[in-house]
């Protein structure tokens, strides 16, 4: 299995990387601010984040939720 795109809109995860590095959003939500992706099922999400994170854009492995976890910063 290799997972290297969000299947709902069709986006490679190295497209997402590029715009990622071109507009320096660090999260998933930064990022959909410059390009349309995982607004429908959102199972890219953790994806996108191990991508933010890592450079990696291709998997052959199922990443979940609680594998590449949801940060928040702090307000203060």
């Amino acid at each position: 299995m290799n997972i290297d795109r969000c299947y709902c809109f069709q986006k490679p995860f190295v497209e997402l990387r590029a715009i990622a590095e071109t507009t320096g959003a660090t999260s998933v939500e930064e990022l959909q601010q410059h390009v349309e992706f995982g607004k429908k099922c959102q199972l890219c999400h953790p994806y996108v984040r191990r991508m933010l994170r890592t450079g990696d854009t291709s998997f052959d492995e199922i990443i979940r939720e609680q594998d590449e976890p949801r940060t928040f910063a702090s307000s203060d």
